[in-house]
């Protein structure tokens, strides 16, 4: 019988097993794939995150953040908002006395950094997949793909958008797709900007610059799913010139290594629990990724999770669902107004309603000219 047992090794869901485990609980994790061995010859991610303070306080209580500065990050100390770069608002670390706003990092490196704090305590089920779950009043029992029968106090879903468990357990969730696609691309740039990371709001979607180590950054544009998958078939070296055209001139040149595209959805549990099955990161939330903060938030619930289940013991597995009611009166409000305020400045920077762009252009202006105001955002910036 494990006390807790974690389907889904990915950043949140790993980053919770490993906390857990080395606090001397009995930690099972369900995983299909291992993270490939870092070395630093390999490309980049073309997935990365904008990791908070808060965030990077939560991983260095098992070490992981430890890990990963010892692989690769890019630390930035600004963030600007635009329409266009003349009337930009800039958000600096140093206006806070902090040295860095946050840190961009590749998500496989995260989730690697994770598994390398893994004690020897921890039970590994991988490759393996869930196919059946069953609740009673003493424990949930998961059925794996491989035969194995795992017995725990409480089972917590870290699976994805696409969760598994919580179709088990007919959990139901509210939300839509965008009428938008992403495509990100890997870049060579030509102006080292690496203290940087901007975004650009124009009518048809967002597009931003996430700076990564050694002149390298990380390009996303929003834009309608067609144009996404048209711009997605390019040749490296004719999406360069598309992606310097449609940019701001202050990317200077560029070179694309890579580009994939993915469409963008909005996701919300009706109840983060059932029974002894409790959701986490995009299993409980996904959200649209304008502003980088899915992952931040995933790492919020892992953080509360395990304080919580910290506080009160093993014993109080017994009977989970005042904590795990406690978990999610806390957690769901927070996620669902992060959720909602990137669809207000989505569907505001979208807009093309005369009134709606002056306003936002209003907006951006006062802004730039209140230093409290400036400040306040700032400090939310770093978690």
């Amino acid at each position: 019988m494990f006390d807790l047992t974690v389907v889904g090794g990915g950043m949140v869901g790993a980053s919770i097993a490993a906390y857990m485990a080395q606090q001397g609980w009995q930690v099972a994790l369900v995983e299909a794939q291992q993270p490939e061995p870092f070395e630093a010859s390999q490309p980049a991610d073309l997935r990365v995150s904008a990791v908070s303070q808060r965030s990077q306080q939560w991983l260095e209580q098992s070490g992981a953040w430890q890990a990963v500065t010892a692989m690769r990050l890019c630390p930035y100390r600004r963030l600007q908002a635009f329409e266009r770069p003349e009337h930009s608002v800039e958000f600096n670390a140093a206006s806070i006395n902090q040295s860095e706003l946050g840190h961009i990092v590749e998500n496989r490196l995260l989730q690697l950094a994770c598994w390398q704090q893994f004690p020897k305590s921890l039970q590994l089920f991988c490759p393996a997949r869930v196919t059946a779950l069953q609740q009673d009043a003493d424990s949930a029992q998961l059925t794996l793909d491989n035969g194995d029968c795992l017995h725990s106090r409480l089972v917590i879903a870290a699976d994805g958008a696409r969760s598994t468990l919580r179709q088990l357990a007919g959990m139901g969730t509210r939300g839509w797709r965008y009428a938008q696609g992403c495509l990100v691309a890997h870049v060579v740039t030509e102006l080292p900007q690496q203290d940087v990371t901007w975004q650009q709001f124009t009518e048809s979607g967002p597009k931003a610059f996430l700076p990564l180590p050694g002149q390298q950054g990380s390009l996303v544009w929003y834009d309608s799913v067609p144009k996404v998958q048209q711009l997605a078939a390019m040749s490296p070296a004719a999406l360069s010139q598309a992606m310097m055209a449609a940019f701001p001139a202050q990317l200077g040149q560029i070179e694309v290594q890579r580009a994939t595209w993915f469409p963008l959805q909005r996701l919300h549990a009706l109840s983060y629990y059932e029974k002894r099955l409790v959701l986490v990161g995009d299993a409980a939330h996904a959200i649209h990724p304008m502003a980088g903060q899915g992952v931040n938030l995933g790492f919020a619930d892992a953080a509360l999770l395990c304080q919580l289940l910290q506080e009160k013991g093993v014993a109080v597995l017994e009977q989970p669902q005042m904590l795990l009611a406690r978990y999610q009166q806390q957690r769901q409000p927070q996620n669902w107004l992060m959720m909602s305020s990137m669809d207000a400045l989505y569907q505001g920077f979208c807009s093309r309603w005369p009134l709606v762009r002056q306003l936002r252009q209003l907006g951006l202006v006062l802004a730039g000219r209140s230093a409290l105001l400036k400040k306040l955002v700032t400090r939310y910036a770093t978690g």
